[in-house]
């Protein structure tokens, strides 16, 4: 594709004649490109299609980057890499016609239910949990986790009984709590634990309703940062801090900022 041979030629003139591009290394490129990942989820999560356009870019490069770099130290190309996970498309979808590197079609067993998590362990895999980073962030490598096993049959029946799980942990939850220590203002390690399993049923409940925790959350996040910029700004217009605001004057700003967004 010309638009993708123009990057090719574009940063290969970098890595000769730009410094910075010149010096950078796979190990210098890493945060970096964990930067640009996360720019791309705000542009998604904030619906700017034409962001996502741009931080895609920035992503490309990165990956193009990488290669280079790679091939460079004779490590590997950017034909090894397409190459790769083109093979492995294949291995992972045989119920589906795929291309060869000959360009011949393969597969299309007619089954077509993906068992992507089965395949997996028959390329060597010990368990189905391997495949998960551990340096996710923790609410995303729990919906991961959950969606692994799952893959396998690990799974609730319906979403009314992810619900009971969650009730049930709830009701453990207010258990723990009413055993707590009231001289004590830290919680006790079995609250915490309690708390944790609350969170992670929840996070299945979800899934269940065909909800990823880790986008609800963002989205709640979001949510109230707008919600708490309307709080702010109403005190500065009153030339006031927040913190001298009494909590009655705080929720009454709170609920304003809801009906705006209605």
């Amino acid at each position: 594709m010309d638009s993708f041979e123009r990057l090719n030629q574009v940063l290969d003139i970098l890595r000769q004649e730009c410094p910075w591009d010149r010096a950078q290394t796979i190990e210098s490129l890493r945060y970096l490109t964990i930067e640009e990942v996360s720019e791309l989820s705000e542009a998604i999560l904030d619906n700017q299609p034409d962001e996502i356009r741009k931080e895609l870019g920035d992503l490309f490069m990165h990956l193009l980057f990488y290669s280079k770099i790679a091939s460079d130290r004779h490590l590997f190309t950017l034909d090894d890499v397409l190459h790769g996970i083109c093979d492995k498309l294949m291995s992972r979808h045989p119920h589906i016609a795929l291309p060869d590197r000959e360009g011949r079609m393969h597969g299309g067993d007619g089954n077509e239910t993906p068992q992507w998590e089965k395949i997996k362990m028959a390329e060597g895999r010990r368990s189905v949990l391997e495949g998960v980073p551990r340096c996710l962030p923790t609410l995303v490598k729990t919906v991961r986790m959950q969606e692994k096993t799952a893959g396998v049959g690990f799974e609730y029946a319906s979403a009314d009984d992810a619900l009971a799980k969650v009730r049930e942990e709830y009701g453990e939850l207010q258990a723990a709590l009413a055993g707590k220590d009231e001289t004590d203002p830290q919680p006790s390690p079995e609250v915490v634990e309690e708390f944790g399993d609350l969170l992670f049923a929840l996070v299945k409940w979800g899934g269940m309703l065909g909800i990823n925790a880790d986008d609800a959350l963002a989205r709640a996040n979001r949510k109230f940062k707008h919600r708490f910029a309307h709080v702010e700004e109403a005190a500065r217009n009153k030339q006031t801090s927040i913190s001298d605001l009494p909590a009655t004057e705080l929720l009454a700003l709170w609920q304003q900022a809801k009906r705006q967004e209605d």
